[in-house]
């Protein structure tokens, strides 16, 4: 009969300190085996950047500071870090980097503070409630303007979301709003009214900011020079002038604050400077016009004349960076920085321009000042 050999606690010990070291090499990859995946850079090289792939938004989660101990609680654990997520976002707006984004699901404005390292939803109290928010803009002071497609009305609230007036109340004055700009001074607002098959009420309504009193209206349903069918949105260009984005033409009309029209540019196709699916458009403090086309999967960058200068991003059925399967809205901050929507994979990608150092700009966390 064969007695059977006892093993030592310091065995165990070294047999667990082996285990642990092969279980460790067996997690190690060579590094010759490491894929590192490349930030995109647009244009591509040999081309000097201009623009670089910087973040994404998902949820809150990525803009409000972790707790220590829940980072380490996922460290130990292997939770996923969460957060509040987006329903379906569609439209984008950004002042100081505080990106505002409207979610037409979840009936809100989803706030993802940036630099104060925050996120809050604005439209669901009972002041100032939202019932699908669409369009939106900024004014120089950081008001926020929203288009409620539903509710036909324009709703503004400050900064940090408090109600300031409700705008063009009763519904008397739009088919189907949906794009909105506003002067940096916030005295007038161009509210984009898309219309539909059976109607007539394809244009832009200009009203007063503080009031709501209509100014006038620009552009009418028809495809030539100066007239508008299913337009999406408007944003007004550095050298002052409106830029709308024309859908159902598959073109850009620009006009003077007065309603004159002054060129045009665009027009359906696939080749770069064409359009098949345009929503949003946004200017830049370069000067240049940015536009959103959902079935391109990208926004391209024109001169105020109309020339195209660059593409950003591709359309895929999986979500990466720079990739799009549904993309609705853009902007763009003071620094430079382009904000683009994506209504299918829930997200905003952020893109910095190349001579913007990555640590400058708007999205800088902000620090706490002492007072003595």
């Amino acid at each position: 009969m064969k007695m059977k050999k006892q093993i030592s606690g310091k065995t165990v010990l070294s047999i667990l300190q082996l285990a642990g070291v092969l279980l460790l090499a067996a997690c190690a990859v060579p590094p010759q085996a490491l894929k590192v995946q490349e930030i995109p850079v647009f244009p591509s090289p040999p081309d000097e950047a201009r623009f670089i792939y910087e973040r994404t938004l998902y949820s809150s989660a990525d803009v409000v500071k972790e707790d220590k101990n829940a980072g380490l609680k996922r460290l130990l654990t292997g939770e996923v870090k969460t957060g509040e997520g987006l329903g379906k976002p569609y439209g984008v707006a950004v002042y100081h980097g505080r990106v505002y984004v409207s979610d037409t699901a979840l009936r809100t404005v989803a706030v993802f503070d940036i630099p104060g390292q925050r996120f809050f939803s604005i439209g669901d109290g009972d002041i100032g409630k939202l019932v699908m928010p669409m369009g939106l803009d900024v004014d120089g002071k950081g008001n926020l303007y929203v288009v409620d497609s539903r509710a036909k009305l324009v709703q503004v609230y400050d900064q940090d979301g408090k109600h300031l007036r409700t705008l063009l109340d009763g519904g008397k004055w739009f088919s189907r709003p949906s794009g909105i700009a506003v002067d940096a001074e916030g005295s007038r607002i161009y509210v984009v009214d898309t219309g539909g098959v059976s109607s007539d009420e394809h244009r832009v309504r200009v009203f007063d900011a503080q009031s709501g009193k209509h100014l006038l209206d620009i552009g009418k349903r028809g495809s030539a020079a100066g007239e508008l069918n299913l337009p999406r949105d408007v944003t007004i260009g550095r050298d002052g002038l409106l830029y709308v984005v024309d859908g159902g033409n598959f073109r850009v009309q620009v006009y003077r604050p007065d309603g004159t029209f002054v060129r045009m540019f665009g027009g359906i196709g696939r080749q770069g400077g064409q359009f098949s699916r345009p929503k949003e458009a946004a200017s830049g403090p370069d000067g240049n016009v940015y536009i959103v086309d959902s079935a391109f999967g990208n926004f391209q960058i024109f001169t105020p004349e109309g020339a195209l200068l660059l593409s950003v991003g591709s359309r895929s059925e999986k979500d990466g960076m720079a990739k799009y399967m549904l993309p609705s809205g853009i902007a763009i901050d003071g620094d430079g920085r382009v904000y683009m929507v994506d209504q299918y994979f829930r997200k905003v990608d952020i893109y910095r321009p190349a001579k913007l150092a990555a640590e400058a700009g708007f999205t800088v966390k902000k620090e706490t000042v002492v007072k003595k």
